[in-house]
């Protein structure tokens, strides 16, 4: 057993990972010397203990515990560079975009040697006299090369300390199992942890794993064992023709969903592109990904598909057109895994016959007869196909209605309403108001990346005010009262139950699965952050382990006004009202990386008017974000300092929120955050965009995403939804109640999907 491995997902849960007996941690403990060191470096990165923590770590051996501390510098990246470009860039440097030309100017007509005077820099920039101010930088100011790089980072200066609690063999295989038979799709955080764990323990044989993307993981993670598990666990989770083909093709990209190649090839060539011309990489970029892509499979993978595809338990017909929405890469995959060979072999006759149905479209589609009873304006038709397929029903409930009307679709679907998983009954209720709301604008995040405005439903306009309303008002009645009916029907003890307050700021995160990795936190996305003090700090880490070169990634941040002008603050505009930017590196120094930072002052925000703070980041390079690069947010009712000398101003101990950009990743830009200056609160949220920079950004998109995290249902409501169909009574103590929600308990994703097993 890997205890580092276990302790990294333990510190997602704000946990230590022990091997230790709950039972045999009764009585005192003496502390020892390495223990209070320990406690105080958790201290300084911002982390306290539980009682239950504290007297199990006093049994834990003096190597274990400085294990522990590497394993948590590692993660906070507190032994890396930490210097941005400028040394004490809470005062400005007063560059400007004179001094970039003065510098491009003399450097184009031969600097020194040319009789300017002035400094050559060691990447052979030369900087005239009068422009940038140079004992101000830790690089060069003209090319943004760092020269100077530093190991320090401020200790101890957080205001709130987080705190850690025991984790045992016991709680760790809990989450696993909760990870295992989530009932919604697992983010990419969670999807991190089961692949770890999953090198540390078998899966339970009654494990009941419905989601499709953690089956495939499962699958493959086995095959890492052996080619007898990874047969077995396909047979056991592999149901239809697209489960086989989503996993042949998650081997090959490494993304879980099944996304088609011209769009991961398009993606490749919108994210090589670059405003300055000669860097432009489209062309080479698609064409390396389309290379990637082409189809290879060894004897081993092609025996795998044909016996998983042989022992499919449906009919040739049935197979045949589950193939068929995806049917030009089943024609690839087909050619490439050898399946025409395998299937003229004996014992393979099941897999000739789905290839033979296959090849002649000798079947007929469910989509095709749906569509052509719509044409045909057939209703009851219409209705009785979808009936046969609930997930399409409810996917697409809210266009029947407005196309045959209320009360008889709601009806129709009310009758199969019960066979629908419960994330699917919560998604309508979640979306209903908006997009019922012939004025509001909805948001698409499709799996290539990106967010885009959506506009309302044409025949919303049809429909009175009072009509949509109405529309939306029974369908959020629907959804109350099959969850009413779905919790009453389980069976509890308990009668009584405490909902921390908190509960009712964050919402059940179903839809708005998180692409980035949060290593010290398993926050779900709407969740809120108060702002202790008076400032937020911005943060930004990227190239650790790479050698030094070219590659530019870029934090910004716009400020949103309540008239309606909106600020940058970016590589390009180093103040802006109420923030200041630490200044753009653009060549990394070689494996550990570079930092930068933006200030944000609520004061000043407040005296200029500022209504939103938007975080970004974006690659500026050809291709998309940097992976493994950092970012988040610090906060702290203290000071926090910035340093004169190097300008590092990071301290792990106030931070409040952190992600890091997941090797799967396929955006450009991403937003991270949005402040609400008013309300001293920061919305974490994710939303992926395309863009060098960040007035590639669409605000209006934003904030549609933002308004769809604060109407979503919260955790705090669907608790409620349960006490009321349990008769449970509501209590504000803790310590008197049989059920406890608290906000720790919200930050397992897993604990918090468990309620929707119903």
């Amino acid at each position: 057993m890997n205890e580092q491995v276990l302790q990294k997902v333990a510190l997602r849960y704000r946990a230590i990972f022990l091997p230790v007996d709950r039972g045999g941690l009764t009585g005192s403990y003496e502390p020892t010397v390495p223990l209070m060191a320990f406690v105080k470096r958790l201290k300084e990165n911002g982390y306290s203990v539980s009682e239950e923590l504290l007297h199990a770590l006093a049994k834990v051996p003096t190597q274990k515990l400085g294990n522990i501390t590497k394993l948590m510098n590692e993660t906070f990246r507190v032994d890396l560079n930490w210097a941005p470009l400028v040394k004490g860039w809470d005062v400005p440097t007063g560059e400007t975009r004179m001094d970039h030309l003065l510098t491009f100017l003399a450097n184009l007509f031969g600097g020194e040697a040319s009789g300017f005077k002035g400094t050559t820099l060691p990447c052979g920039h030369f900087i005239p006299e009068g422009t940038f101010p140079l004992e101000r930088y830790n690089g060069c100011p003209y090319c943004g090369t760092m020269f100077n790089t530093t190991h320090f980072v401020y200790h101890g200066q957080g205001s709130k300390l987080k705190e850690l609690r025991l984790f045992t063999l016991a709680d760790m295989e809990q989450v696993f199992r909760l990870l295992l038979e989530s009932p919604t799709p697992l983010d990419a955080t969670q999807l991190d942890s089961l692949r770890l764990l999953l090198d540390e323990f078998e899966v339970p044989e009654d494990v009941d794993i419905s989601m499709k993307e953690t089956a495939m993981v499962v699958i493959q993670k086995s095959g890492d064992r052996s080619q007898e598990i990874e047969v077995e666990m396909g047979l056991r989770y592999l149901k239809t023709p697209t489960d086989v083909l989503r996993f042949f093709w998650y081997e090959k990209t490494g993304v879980v969903k099944i996304i088609e190649p011209k769009y991961l090839i398009g993606n490749a060539f919108q994210s090589g592109r670059h405003r300055w011309m000669p860097a432009n990489q489209s062309e080479e970029l698609a064409e390396k990904k389309r290379q990637e892509l082409k189809l290879r499979y060894d004897r081993k993978h092609c025996r795998l598909a044909a016996e998983w595809l042989n022992a499919l338990p449906m009919t040739a017909r049935q197979a045949a057109e589950n193939m068929n929405p995806k049917r030009g890469m089943w024609v690839r995959m087909i050619h490439a895994l050898r399946l025409g060979e395998y299937s003229r072999r004996k014992g393979f006759e099941p897999l000739a016959e789905i290839l033979n149905v296959f090849y002649k479209q000798d079947y007929e589609t469910w989509a095709g007869k749906l569509d052509r009873a719509q044409r045909e304006k057939r209703f009851d038709e219409v209705l009785t196909l979808l009936k046969d397929r609930p997930g399409l029903f409810a996917r697409s409930l809210f266009s029947t209605m407005l196309r045959f009307g209320k009360d008889q679709t709601l009806e129709v679907f009310g009758s199969i309403v019960d066979e629908l998983p419960a994330r699917l009954v919560l998604s309508l209720g979640n979306a209903a108001d908006s997009w019922f709301d012939a004025e509001s604008t909805r948001v698409a995040m499709p799996i290539t990346g990106g967010t885009h405005p959506v506009p309302p439903h044409a025949l919303l306009w049809v429909y009175s005010e009072e009509e949509r309303k109405a529309m939306a008002q029974a369908v959020n009645d629907l959804y109350a009262d099959t969850m009413r009916r779905r919790f009453a029907l389980i069976k509890t003890t308990s009668k009584t139950l405490y909902i921390d307050p908190q509960l009712y700021d964050i919402p059940v995160s179903v839809g708005d699965r998180a692409t980035t990795i949060q290593d010290t936190s398993c926050a779900l996305q709407g969740t809120r952050f108060p702002v202790e003090g008076d400032a937020i700090r911005l943060f930004m880490h990227w190239g650790k382990g790479l050698p030094a070169q070219h590659l530019d990634m870029d934090l910004s941040c716009a400020i949103a006004l309540n008239n309606g002008l909106v600020f940058e603050c970016a590589y390009f505009n180093l103040t802006a009202p109420g923030a200041k930017h630490s200044g753009d590196i653009i060549h990394i120094p070689d494996q550990v990386g570079a930092a930068e930072y933006i200030e944000l002052s609520l004061p000043e925000l407040d005296q200029a008017g500022a209504r939103y703070v938007t975080f970004t980041c974006n690659a500026y390079s050809s291709g998309n974000l940097s992976p493994n690069l950092m970012v988040g947010w610090m906060n702290s009712a203290y000071p926090m300092t910035i340093s004169n000398e190097t300008g590092v101003a990071y301290d792990p101990s106030t931070v409040q929120h952190l992600v890091r950009i997941s090797e799967a990743n396929l955006a450009k830009g991403l937003v991270f955050g949005v402040l609400d200056v008013a309300a001293r609160e920061i919305f974490w949220l994710e939303m992926p965009f395309s863009g060098q920079t960040i007035q590639d950004l669409d605000l209006k998109t934003m904030e549609a995403l933002l308004n769809r995290l604060k109407n979503k249902l919260s955790i705090g409501q669907l608790l409620d939804l349960k006490r009321e169909a349990q008769g449970l009574t509501l209590v504000d103590d803790k310590e008197n109640a049989d059920e406890i929600y608290t906000y720790e308990w919200a930050l397992n994703p897993a604990d918090v999907a468990s309620l929707l097993f119903v």
